[in-house]
């Protein structure tokens, strides 16, 4: 009996040894297919569920659940909140690997860092690892499809093209600049704004609690840019002047990690110009720091980063949001108070423009 009880206490030890290394072999420095993802939502809920629970907020067209991991103490009180959407472009994998990265990193540094601890306080991170789920899945086919950008809702009845870019499906400008009209376009915008189930569940979510928001931040690949609103050349941001001063800092701040240079600018100054972006869209909601990050490379390797460049460039851009939010929260929670630069020329237009400023 004693034999028996020691050979079952091995296999017990055996057994929870082997589920302990299963969820510390997670590698967040490779990609990883949507089935992979979801079960390491769930299991972060699992692992930490006193501040992570996940949230179901709208469909695809292919009827996945489009969920989002909330993070944050709770205070019982109303709470500020911060936005981060990754895999809004289906073949930008670096994207969705740094959802994962940054959720980590905030979730092992909270216990042992003032100053997160204090912001999970104050804040709740709401963070969806891939919000283009159809196009992503659909990239993981095979090599054909590896490159594909949209979403896979079907065209208009007389074309035989899939897909809307979901970046250019937002009520902000919609339409008017930098995108395509052509169904079988990578820039088409859509029949009309907000016609895509992916673009409507990240509106209904947001608008439902949009005085909430400190942040929006929206992840992308590649480039190398820290893009603000707006994508529009006839308008300027009513905060222009603070949202490139705060860019340029996250952007030091990421160079001090591997020396990696990224450029600030709106769109049309330093990429090209666009309409109908989710950044747009949450400026024009009056959430105040609405960025895109355009993550590594300057087009060696373009939608395709090996693998081994997961961890630098996850560690260099967890700096640059770190950076964004860090002020966010300071602002609003320690009286900070902007740099004098942020002065009201930042409510004007362009030289030569005669559009309105956006709100």
């Amino acid at each position: 009996m004693l034999i028996s009880v020691r050979l079952s206490f091995v296999v017990l030890l055996s057994a929870v040894g082997t589920a302990t290394k299963e969820r510390v072999q997670y590698d967040h420095y490779k990609y990883h297919p949507l089935t992979e993802i979801t079960s390491w939502m769930e299991q972060m809920v699992k692992d930490h569920p006193d501040v992570v629970t996940v949230v179901k907020y709208g469909k695809t067209y292919e009827s996945r659940d489009i969920s989002l991991l909330k993070i944050g103490l709770n205070t019982g009180k109303e709470k500020k909140a911060i936005w981060m959407d990754c895999g809004i472009h289906a073949r930008e994998w670096i994207a969705p690997a740094f959802c994962q990265y940054f959720v980590r990193e905030i979730l092992q540094t909270y216990k042992t860092d003032a100053k997160m601890e204090q912001m999970m306080k104050n804040v709740d991170f709401y963070v969806t690892p891939v919000l283009n789920i159809d196009g992503y899945i659909y990239t993981w086919e095979n090599k054909t499809t590896r490159l594909w950008r949209k979403n896979r809702s079907p065209g208009p009845e007389d074309c035989s093209c899939y897909g809307t870019d979901l970046n250019r499906n937002f009520d902000a400008n919609w339409g008017t600049i930098g995108v395509s009209f052509n169904c079988c376009s990578k820039f088409y915008p859509g029949s009309k704004a907000m016609s895509e189930l992916e673009t409507r569940a990240v509106t209904d979510f947001v608008r439902s609690r949009k005085d909430s928001f400190l942040c929006f931040l929206n992840i992308h690949s590649y480039g190398q840019m820290l893009l603000i609103p707006y994508g529009h050349p006839n308008y300027t941001a009513p905060n222009y002047d603070e949202l490139m001063m705060v860019g340029q800092g996250a952007t030091e701040a990421m160079w001090k990690v591997h020396r990696t240079n990224y450029t600030v600018g709106t769109p049309p100054d330093v990429l090209y110009p666009i309409t109908g972006s989710a950044t747009d869209w949450a400026r024009m909601q009056g959430i105040p720091l609405t960025y895109i990050f355009e993550l590594r490379d300057n087009g060696t390797y373009r939608f395709e980063l090996p693998e081994d460049q997961i961890q630098p460039t996850c560690e260099e851009a967890y700096r640059g949001v770190l950076y964004i939010i860090t002020y966010a929260h300071d602002k609003t929670f320690n009286g900070a108070v902007a740099n004098t630069a942020v002065t009201l020329s930042g409510i004007l237009l362009a030289a030569g423009v005669t559009g309105a400023t956006l709100r």
